[in-house]
């Protein structure tokens, strides 16, 4: 049978960290990662087969937004590391984050589509 209400059986345990916030980590860079490769992509495309003003700003938007990804994932894997007991992400970042991922995604389909 429990205890009573606050008893032994009602206990909470003790987070058990695992590696959670160690996959959490190894996520953001490979997400980093990816968006690198995208900067890098949308950078050989705007060059290819001559230069546009359309494709250099479509490049310009992309490299902007993959450092603002990059400054906001670096934060996030300093507080990870820094943290007994990580919380979830300030809303803030993780919506700039969907933004940068979201126009970064758009920059490169318009180039793609221009080239």
């Amino acid at each position: 049978m429990s205890g009573p209400v606050g008893g032994p059986a009602a206990r909470v345990p003790e987070r058990d960290p695992g590696l959670q916030p160690e996959r959490t980590r190894l996520a953001w860079r490979r997400t980093t990662l990816s968006g690198t490769v995208v900067a890098v992509l949308a950078g050989k495309t705007a060059l290819a087969g001559g230069v546009s003003a359309a494709g250099v700003v479509a490049c310009l938007v992309c490299c902007g937004c993959w450092l603002g990804f990059l400054r906001i994932a670096h934060r996030r894997i300093r507080w990870l590391a820094a943290a007994t007991a990580p919380g979830a992400m300030v809303p803030r970042y993780a919506g700039a984050a969907v933004l940068c991922t979201v126009v970064m995604a758009v920059s490169g389909a318009a180039l793609v589509l221009q080239g």
